[in-house]
């Protein structure tokens, strides 16, 4: 996990005789406006870690400046200072749940926040004037190791026939980036006297919120026909290929999204990575998809 590091430009008379601290801050948020009229906006700090910048404590100062660090301190004069997160690995990558045309307020998300303030104390209530505030973006990488290809089937008995339709389906990989195709191996045994007209492949995004709600959202992201007719007693093998796009599922309340930042385009949010002992209410919302291949049968099957 890279560190969040950054440089703070202080103003000394408007700190005065005051701190200056940092915050970084990862955050999970309902997204309900009803509880903020009744007091209890509904936010919860999944991470939090606070440096002191000014006056410089010897043990929180960073013990090395990255390039970018060493340059801005350069150029911004003896009144910048440097900060350094090391962030835990145990922590979510950022998610917005995509609102609905009528839906107003902040989104239901987790989010990761940066913010420099001066006070006497870190615990006290910080005014707006007195902090500065950069929200950021936290993604994940796909794992170098990859496992096998997902391969699963099903059998279909009819009333009308003795023998049973078997189907049998497979994708050429485990993991896809965002915008790749994802080509399906259709594999059908047809020995039934049913002729299969077409065939439906969908992939569907599954999100559990885990935290204070528990609730649960479905939305198909992606949704194919094919028009392939399989004779009755006989046998069928063919690659398909579907591209699940954020553009084309931009009105669905509930998707999942990769964290946004202001008007920035972003993506359909990542799989969840859950690693042995990981905490699932730490990680605020869990995404994972599935890829379901329909056969449409003659004759009412």
């Amino acid at each position: 996990v890279e560190p969040v590091d950054g440089v703070v430009l202080l103003d000394p008379e408007t700190v005065s005789d005051r701190k200056v601290y940092v915050t970084f801050t990862c955050a999970f948020r309902y997204g309900r406006d009803d509880l903020d009229v009744i007091g209890l906006t509904f936010r919860k700090d999944l991470y939090l870690l606070t440096t002191q910048l000014y006056p410089p404590v010897p043990d929180q100062s960073p013990k090395t400046l990255t390039p970018l660090q060493e340059k801005l301190m350069k150029k911004l004069g003896e009144h910048a200072y440097p900060f350094t997160f090391e962030m835990a690995t145990n922590l979510p990558c950022s998610i917005t749940l995509q609102p609905g045309a009528d839906d107003s307020g902040k989104s239901c998300g987790v989010d990761f926040e940066v913010k420099a303030f001066c006070a006497q104390d870190p615990e006290e209530k910080i005014h707006k004037k007195n902090s500065v505030r950069l929200v950021i973006r936290k993604v994940q990488f796909a794992p170098t190791l990859t496992g096998p290809s997902p391969k699963t089937q099903t059998t279909r008995q009819f009333m009308m026939s003795d023998k049973p339709l078997h189907l049998e389906a497979s994708m050429d990989k485990e993991i896809y980036y965002h915008g790749d195709p994802i080509g399906v191996n259709v594999d059908i045994n047809n020995t039934t006297n049913k002729i299969v007209k077409k065939i439906k492949i969908s992939v569907e995004q599954l999100t559990d919120v885990v935290l204070y709600s528990l609730d649960n959202y479905m939305k198909t992201v992606c949704s194919e026909e094919f028009v392939e007719n399989v004779a009755a007693n006989s046998t069928f093998s063919k690659t398909f290929t579907v591209t699940p796009l954020l553009s084309k599922n931009r009105e669905k309340r509930g998707l999942a999204l990769d964290g946004k930042l202001k008007h920035e385009d972003t993506n359909l949010a990542s799989t969840t990575i859950l690693r042995p002992g990981m905490d699932k209410e730490v990680l605020g919302i869990l995404v994972s998809y599935k890829v379901k291949v329909t056969l449409v049968v003659s004759r009412g099957g």
